[in-house]
Order: C-alpha cells, then structure tokens, then sequence
C-alpha cells in the first residue's frame, strides 16, 4: 500500500488518541484523513473531537468489546464511516457519516439521542434544524422500526464549521408505509409533486436533508435496485442535465466489470459470470427547486465489495474510474494507508462503495467511501495468494 506521505500530520503533531477505544480509533483515523483533504491540524483536531462528543459515551467503548449495537453504516457494526469526494482540479472533499445514537437503549431512544445531538451541533454552528422539526412527527414516531433511526453526515471544510447532512429512515413506521412517508415529507418541504418523477425502486432507504451553510440546501431520497441490468440502471436519473446511458454504462464497467447486459464477465476464481447487483444498487435524488418537479442531482452508487474479490482490485478499479474523470487518485491510495495498516489484498470492504455523482451547475464528482473496519476485517473472496494465481501474476 502507498505510504502516507510527509505532509500528512502524523499523530506527534495532532496529538494521539487512545486507539484503544472507538472514539480514540476513529478520532486518529480523523487525523490523518484530514490532511490527505487539505485541511489544517487545527482544523481535523476541531473535527476529530467533534467526532467523539457526537458519539457520546459509546466513543470510550473499548474495542476489546464487541460493538454496541448493530449499526447498519458498516458490515463490522462500526457506527462511522468516511468518504471523499472528488472534483477535477482541487484536493478532494473528506466527510464523515456517524451515528449518534449507537448504543441506545431502543430505536426511539437512538432517534431522540441523534435529535439532541443534532439541535446541539446547530447551536454550536448557528444554523437551523426547522426542516427537520417540520418533520419529526414522520421519522420519529413512538415505536419506530427499520435499521437506523437518525445518521448524521458532516462535510469538512477548511475553518472548523462543516455542512452537515441528516439522514432519515422513511420506513420508521413499517416498511409499508415508506412511499407514503417519503411523498409527506416533500410535500411539507415545498417539493409538491416530486414524488411522482422519481424512478421505481426495491425500498426507499434514506430521506435526507441538507442543513446549515449550503448554497443550494437538497433533500435528497435514496432508492434500492436489486438485479438490475446496466441499461436499466441508466435509466434511473430524471434530472434533465443527468448522466447519459452511455456514462453509466461505463461507470458500472469499470466499478464492477459488469457488461452492457448488468453481467460480470468471469472473475479471477475463474467461476461463471455473475449478475450486476448482490447488494443492491443504490440511486439518489436530490431537489432544490421548489417549482419544478423534476430533480436537480443525480448519484448511482455501487457496494463494490459485494462483487470484487479485495481491496486491491477496489483500489484499482476506483484509481481507473477517477483517472477516467481526470481526477488524482493518489489522495484515495494515502487515504487507505491512513485509516489501516493491513494491505488491500488482506480484506475487503475496506472501500465500500464507489458512486458517480452529477449536480446541476457542477462537473460530475466520483465519491469514495471508506469503512473504518474499528471492529473487524472481512475475509476477501478468495486468498491473495489464490487470487494472484488466478489472475496470471
């Protein structure tokens, strides 16, 4: 794996945190992201103690224990994740998407938890949470249901104040009742007919909000596509300066290698094709202009590590998407060094998710997510020594 380079700060300069705990292990790994994204010492020990006080007392949780409860942000139950999101031409964006709640008694005592933590950052930073107040009644009733209750995202910005996102579950109230949920709540946010242009979906996953500085503030809704064929996956976006066929196609092709008929050619256990999604495909819809319906932002993301052996191969396959992009991949590679020690070749799901993103009045963004791996290390499909054989090295 590449090493961090020098002028990432190193943990003599940021200070060094118990990485015996799961605050001290994602604080550190805070640390050193933030300087692969540009931003001060100053500024990543801001966001690296902000981390920490979000997770409330689950942070001094020792990782000697198995974690608290089964966060669904990551495969090892870790209740933080990271990302970086890339743009042609400047250091990429590092955000953080954690879970406030983790460790609650109850899924209505993790809502509340992320609530109040939430209201707190707002008035830590000055913004308003008037949108989702509108909106508690939808996404917190008394007994709610589903894997998550409330996620809360934060972009990292140069000066110690980030945007910050909070994600819903629009199945609070039963998986049944989430169309319903999810057209309310557009509805209340000026979006009136909005509902009606977004694709047909498996399950809608998230309902998410923009809160704070943003110049466009979105709401965005997340969609799940299981099975689905290349061609059908380019048709998902309904924004009317969205990717072509062409664009998603390739996009897929490269995250997974999977042909224009959504199947993979044979993989380097040398088995037979497989099909485009195992976990599913997922589409995001965001909307800023209250009077048309039709969306304004368009994400496909792909859980590359339900269909590539190890992160080696993730690794690479990003590092040909964001070349595709003329984009730098070498953040991506400092990035992996910083939050592990093990190689790419040793587990997989260390890169999660790999997505295309395109927002109206911007140049598309190919977005990163890194799991934290604070508890454990998926196994990779086959052995590194297997897989190389297999793939002729």
């Amino acid at each position: 794996m590449t090493a961090v380079p020098p002028h990432i700060p190193g943990p003599e300069s940021v200070g060094d945190p118990d990485t015996g705990t799961l605050g001290g292990h994602t604080a550190r790994q805070l640390l050193r992201l933030g300087g692969i994204a540009g931003l001060s010492a100053a500024d990543s020990k801001v966001y690296a103690r902000t981390l920490v006080e979000a997770l409330g007392p689950v942070a001094e949780r020792p990782l000697r224990l198995p974690p608290a409860d089964s966060s669904f942000i990551s495969d090892d139950h870790t209740p933080v994740e990271f990302s970086l999101s890339f743009e042609p031409g400047t250091a990429p964006t590092l955000r953080v998407l954690l879970e406030p709640g983790a460790g609650a008694a109850d899924p209505a005592e993790n809502g509340r938890t992320g609530l109040r933590v939430l209201r707190r950052l707002a008035d830590r930073w000055g913004f308003s949470t008037a949108r989702l107040d509108e909106l508690e009644d939808l996404f917190f009733p008394p007994a709610p249901k589903g894997p998550l209750a409330l996620w809360c995202a934060l972009e990292l910005r140069p000066g110690g104040v980030p945007r910050v996102k909070a994600y819903l579950n629009p199945a609070a109230n039963g998986a049944k009742h989430a169309a319903r949920t999810v057209r309310k709540a557009l509805k209340r946010l000026g979006h009136r007919h909005a509902f009606k242009t977004l694709p047909d979906g498996d399950r809608h996953l998230f309902f998410a909000l923009d809160l704070g500085d943003w110049a466009e503030p979105r709401v965005k809704v997340y969609l799940a596509h299981h099975e689905l064929s290349a061609p059908q996956a380019a048709g998902l976006t309904q924004m009317a300066d969205g990717p072509d066929a062409g664009e998603i196609e390739e996009f897929l092709r490269i995250t997974t290698g999977a042909d224009a008929d959504g199947v993979a050619g044979p993989g380097a256990d040398g088995r037979p094709a497989r099909r485009l999604m195992r976990r599913p495909l997922q589409s995001c819809h965001a909307f800023t202009d209250r009077q048309t319906s039709l969306p304004t932002g368009f994400t496909l993301y792909v859980p590359v590590r339900d269909h590539l052996p190890h992160d080696g191969e993730a690794l690479a396959r990003a590092t040909d998407l964001l070349k595709r992009y003329g984009m730098d991949p070498a953040p991506l590679h400092h990035a992996l060094a910083a939050v592990t020690s093990r190689q790419p070749e040793d587990g997989v799901g260390l890169v999660a998710y790999l997505g295309l993103a395109h927002q109206e009045g911007r140049p598309p963004r190919i977005m990163t997510y890194i799991s934290s791996e604070a508890y454990e290390v998926r196994p990779p499909a086959l052995p590194r020594a297997e897989a190389a054989a297999a793939a002729g090295r």
